[in-house]
């Protein structure tokens, strides 16, 4: 995992990766057609509740009426899904608005095409928080300062999140010690005291409140308003060659979110086809929301946050990247 985020920070070896499997990438989807004239392609996402739309709209049909059929492979972050995107190991992917501006900021060949999920917009009911253990001393994101925070990835927007918060509270980003760690071990950790604090998201943020856990900051909130978190996306040659293949993929994504949205409880049992949350845990999980757009204006306040904390060599160009 460490390799792949150390190949994402070198955009050099992106771009190489990609001229290497773009054309094997590009047409896979379309040799993997089967006699029904279905598409297979592959996507890259990350075993959380932001992407319970995806399996939804598998379930109810809404890409294989339109001839598609998803395989999906899980991985610990949206930052690790890039390199398989633009290799062509996978069509698309789903990460967060971090990750791909950073990797667009380095000329890696990323196109964000569809909204994928956005915060609640309200403090202390969003799907994702900081959290410490119950009977922690730290009362508030301030007292973060030269403490273990877990991130699912480094570098990427729960790491810009956390800082944001640090700084609104009155403490030092700058000062917080940052580990790597993927949402599923974040509650074992937590309760063991391994780390201080965890910016998780659902479902296993149900699961550290379960532990007693305690909420300091919903640090998604504190980016921006009703902030896009992620979207999927693929990379622009598979976009060139596959135009077609790609607006399906659009508009049975953005079917599943439009359901997802209405139907919360489909969403739930959606979540336990490819998590392990017990169905107790399951009834206290914070659903995020699912708009048909990505809300700009919010992205560019992340993007201003990532400028000031360092995380990109150039300006990213959004209209680059944005559909």
């Amino acid at each position: 995992m460490r390799r792949l985020l150390a190949g994402l920070a070198v955009g050099s070896f992106l771009v190489a990766a990609s001229a290497c499997g773009s054309s094997g990438g590009g047409g896979a989807s379309d040799k993997n057609a089967s006699s029904g004239g279905t598409t297979t392609v592959k996507v890259g996402v990350i075993p959380i509740v932001d992407v319970a739309p995806l399996y939804l709209g598998q379930q109810k049909g809404f890409f294989s009426k339109r001839g598609l059929k998803l395989s999906m492979t899980t991985a610990q972050g949206g930052a690790a899904i890039v390199p398989g995107v633009v290799s062509g190991q996978f069509q698309f992917g789903f990460s967060n608005m971090t990750s791909l501006m950073i990797a667009q900021s380095q000329n890696v060949p990323v196109k964000a095409v569809v909204n994928g999920v956005a915060s609640t917009g309200v403090a202390g009911k969003d799907f994702g928080a900081i959290t410490v253990k119950k009977g922690s001393p730290i009362k508030s994101a301030k007292e973060l300062e030269g403490k273990k925070v877990a991130v699912n990835t480094l570098k990427n927007i729960n790491e810009t999140a956390v800082r944001e918060s640090v700084r609104k509270a009155g403490g030092d980003p700058s000062k917080v010690k940052f580990v790597e760690l993927a949402f599923d071990q974040m509650p074992a950790a937590l309760d063991s005291g391994q780390i201080d604090a965890a910016m998780v998201v659902e479902p296993a943020l149900a699961t550290v409140k379960g532990q007693g856990a305690t909420e300091i900051a919903s640090s998604l909130v504190d980016v921006a308003k009703d902030l896009t978190v992620a979207m999927y996306f693929t990379s622009t040659q598979y976009e060139q060659k596959n135009p077609d293949v790609v607006k399906k993929f659009q508009e049975a994504t953005a079917e599943s979110l439009a359901y997802a949205d209405a139907h919360p409880d489909e969403v739930r049992q959606a979540v336990t086809t490819y998590t392990k949350i017990p169905a107790a845990t399951l009834a206290q999980v914070t659903l995020p929301k699912w708009p048909a757009k990505a809300n700009r204006a919010s992205i560019e306040a992340l993007e201003k946050l990532g400028e000031q904390d360092g995380l990109f060599k150039s300006t990213p160009d959004l209209d680059k990247l944005l559909p």
